[in-house]
């Protein structure tokens, strides 16, 4: 049997697009003398759908859909995901749903077992979960089709109580076949082969993995389909970040056509599970997720032009070299806005790497402005010691100047601020945490020097002055972050431990770390959630980012 497993971008709500999509998909299928083409989970409408699903016109289009695509399932079998309605009075209106098409027909409908209600995931609130379970007849062979989650329920500490595989099986499947929206973290991809050879090995049967890519707003997709044979040996995985389709035949004793690419023994048995911060770990793979990121939030926001704060430092280099790298130098725009606190050879940096790029820049001196504030607020001010206050005066006349240009001339605002900076509330609200993407949100300073060092891996792109200086705001007279924050390779590592470990403070001292220091960290984090709970949306390159993904309450009092 001949299967084609379609890797594709869909766009939330663009019907005709992804029709168009899929039915391109099928036609290749044909071309290549496929029985069977596979497209991932909710294809149809896109995912993550969210409340879209409340209406009743979106359901209707999916439906109208489908019934397009059935007509080009003639010859050949198609598996597309789409919402379907639930004929029962009881429970959630809808299932998250696989058609089997064929002979211009709807053959089966599959409904998603396992309803994920963590991190990005909340699909509990829209689907019901499957009622039953069955195999699907084609062509000779019985086919075990299963939704994403579905697969995910093995290992020592199961989320859900039951495998829909568990049923299947005793209906003697010849092969199974898993259509996924599966999002990109920098070490998913170990974890989705862990999974599939647990449930290969377990059932004995070869899988076909189709996965989604491209970037819905902060999730990030990376495709990396994958074929596994009966044995557990990795024989095809379909690109990382980019679309593709490819056909694989099956052979009827279980084994793929296809040369093994990595043999079980030498795959992973569980997900990855990463006990210390490591800066350096995938930078190629959060590279390209965060210019797909960048990328897709603009063509599909219908954007072209970015702009951005150029202060001479690490965030910003690395966030404009990142724009450029996607979207095309000449469409980003740099302004550098020195205040009376800025060093000259910050903004020689920051000119110098805007020539580096061939990007357009221009260079606005605040100073004028910031004395207008200062004198606009003596009589307020007095004779009151600089504070903070007059940082955040600088910070928010530079967004302000920033959101004047970008709806003057149409462009949109790319925020510069790491994880490290949101994690413990560094940054001005209304001011350099304006914006309308984060690029670097979800990577810590670290992961940050570590990325400009990658780009700047085979010439200099980021000026080494930028790499080598010590950080600071430049907000006041011999500025330095070192002043409010501990040194970041010890900042990051405790926040990694909190955030994405979710240990406790007592847990992350036993690590080693001063205690002192620890509690003032997860002080910072959580009483700075106002800040972040007002922040734009975060491109998602981690397993736990601030954002959709976790859902703290500002007002509480644990560990503030």
């Amino acid at each position: 049997m001949k299967i084609t497993i379609a890797q594709q971008n869909y766009h939330i709500g663009n019907f005709e697009s992804n029709t168009e999509k899929i039915i391109d998909g099928i036609k290749q299928a044909k071309q290549q003398g496929s029985d069977l083409i596979l497209f991932s989970e909710l294809c149809v409408c896109g995912y993550p759908p969210r409340d879209f699903l409340e209406f009743s016109d979106f359901i209707n289009k999916c439906y109208n859909v489908v019934d397009i695509i059935k007509e080009h399932a003639d010859t050949i079998g198609v598996v597309i995901g789409s919402p379907a309605r639930n004929p029962k009075f009881e429970g959630k209106d809808l299932f998250n749903a696989a058609f089997f098409l064929y002979e211009k027909e709807i053959k089966a409908e599959i409904h998603k077992t396992l309803l994920p209600t963590y991190d990005v995931f909340d699909e509990y609130r829209y689907f019901e979960p499957a009622f039953d379970w069955n195999v699907v007849e084609f062509k000779g062979k019985k086919l075990a089709i299963t939704i994403c989650e579905d697969i995910w329920n093995l290992g020592d500490n199961p989320l859900y109580r039951i495998c829909p595989m568990d049923a299947l099986i005793t209906q003697a499947p010849d092969l199974m076949l898993n259509i996924s929206a599966s999002p990109f973290d920098y070490t998913h991809n170990e974890d989705r082969k862990a999974v599939i050879k647990s449930n290969v090995l377990k059932y004995k049967l070869p899988m076909f993995y189709c996965n989604t890519v491209g970037s819905q707003t902060e999730i990030v997709f990376d495709g990396t389909s994958l074929v596994f044979d009966k044995d557990g040996n990795l024989c095809k995985m379909l690109p990382m970040f980019k679309e593709a389709l490819e056909t694989i035949v099956l052979n009827d004793d279980g084994t793929i056509d296809a040369p093994v690419i990595e043999r079980a023994e030498y795959l992973p048995d569980t997900e990855l599970f990463i006990k210390e911060f490591q800066p350096e770990l995938n930078l190629g793979m959060i590279h390209e997720a965060l210019l797909l990121g960048i990328r897709d939030y603009f063509k599909k926001m219908g954007f072209t032009k970015a702009i951005l704060g150029s202060s001479g430092g690490i965030d910003s280099a690395l966030v404009l070299t990142l724009a450029c790298q996607a979207l095309g130098s000449e469409n980003v725009r740099a302004v550098l806005m020195p205040s009376p606190y800025s060093t000259e050879h910050s903004v020689n940096d920051a000119e110098q790497l805007s020539k580096n790029l061939n990007n357009p820049y221009d260079i606005i001196r605040i100073n004028s402005i910031y004395e207008s504030f200062l004198e606009t607020l003596q009589p307020l001010f007095k004779s009151l010691p600089f504070s903070v206050a007059e940082e955040n005066i600088q910070s928010r006349i530079r967004g302000n100047l920033l959101m004047a240009i970008a709806n003057k001339l149409g462009y949109i605002l790319l925020n510069t601020s790491n994880k490290s900076e949101l994690s413990t509330g560094y940054g001005t609200l209304y001011g350099d945490m304006a914006g309308g993407l984060s690029v670097l949100g979800d990577c810590y300073k670290s992961q940050v020097y570590a990325l400009a060092q990658y780009i700047n891996r085979d010439k200099e792109i980021i000026p080494n002055n930028i790499l080598i200086k010590a950080p600071s705001a430049e907000l006041r007279p011999d500025q330095k972050d070192s002043d409010s924050l501990p040194d970041y390779a010890v900042l990051d590592s405790i926040l990694y431990q909190y955030i994405e470990r979710r240990l406790g403070p007592n847990e992350i001292k036993a690590l080693g770390f001063d205690s002192d220091t620890v509690d003032r960290t997860l002080k910072l984090v959580n009483t700075n959630e106002y800040k972040r709970n007002q922040f734009c949306p975060i491109i998602r390159i981690s397993e736990k980012a601030f954002g959709v993904g976790r859902r703290v309450p500002i007002v509480g009092k644990y560990l503030s």
